[in-house]
């Protein structure tokens, strides 16, 4: 029986630490099994996703810049699933016994669980800032839906942040959502109970915190979205303040063991997948 294959596709992808994450897992479990990058430009996007099913591809994740492309494609020809349907995006892919390709979005599904087990922190009926209004906002915000008493969002981009308000209010309750900029932003994040930084800021060594150490109080909840470094800036500076804090490597995890056992059916093993995550960080 021949390996079967799977990985990621994205544009650029080979910096990506999912190979590490799930080879281990397919090891693990004695799976004869590969997890590869592909790296497609957005005009080929269509052409390998049509020939996935006859290049005997079993499972794919999807990184940016394809997520939404992805979502187009097997909206057209496949089936979304709720979470890939409500965000707007496709992360993950599963050729069907039919031949059709089904679409999946682990992403809020992946962070919430990080939220849960690593940060210990139950959103429902709390107050939520999340600072940026991109992809990945919206795969938190989306997710969380009506279980948080109160999301507030601000983005650089005004528009952005609006776009992200009208996709929600599109399946959630409107007075749970509202949008906030500039001197608001501190007494916004003063009254959260969680914070959530979904901008690109703390990818770089250099990067600074994106909110000023003075918005953070002890006891407060953060959560860092960037993933590849071990610790952050904004992390630093909540843990100097006595809030908990996490990077976003969790929800890394666990986006991909979702991925994982949609495509398996077999129960991914956490404990693996993280210690190979972190080993790769450090390399």
């Amino acid at each position: 029986m021949a390996k079967l294959k799977y990985g990621l596709i994205g544009y650029p992808v080979k910096h990506s630490l999912s190979p590490a994450m799930h080879n281990a897992a397919f090891n693990e479990l004695g799976m004869d099994a590969e997890y590869s990058l592909f790296e497609v430009e957005p005009k080929e996007l269509d052409i390998f996703l049509k020939e996935m099913p006859a290049k005997k591809i079993s499972g794919l994740n999807v990184t940016i810049p394809h997520k939404i492309g992805a979502r187009d494609y097997i909206e057209k020809s496949g089936v979304l699933d709720e979470n890939a349907g409500k965000l707007g995006a496709v992360n993950t892919i599963k050729p069907g016994d039919d031949g059709k390709l089904r679409g999946y979005n682990t992403d809020g599904p992946g962070f919430y669980r990080s939220l849960v087990e690593d940060l210990k922190f139950e959103p429902e009926g709390r107050t939520v800032f999340v600072l940026g209004a991109g992809g990945a906002a919206r795969a938190v915000v989306m997710y969380l839906g009506n279980g948080p008493k109160r999301i507030i969002v601000s983005d650089v981009d005004n528009k952005r942040a609006e776009d992200l308000k009208s996709q929600y209010l599109k399946y959630y309750d409107k007075s749970r959502i509202e949008i906030t900029t500039g001197a608001d932003i501190s007494g916004a994040i003063a009254g959260a109970d969680l914070l959530v930084n979904a901008t690109p800021v703390g990818m770089r060594e250099a990067d600074p915190s994106p909110v000023e150490k003075s918005m953070l109080r002890a006891g407060m909840y953060v959560y860092d979205l960037v993933y590849n470094r071990p610790v952050t800036e904004l992390v630093k500076a909540a843990q100097r303040a006595r809030c908990y804090a996490s990077t976003g490597l969790g929800m890394l995890l666990y986006q991909g063991a979702i991925a994982f056992e949609i495509w398996t059916g077999r129960q991914a093993p956490i404990a693996v997948m993280r210690k190979a995550l972190k080993a790769a960080l450090r390399t």
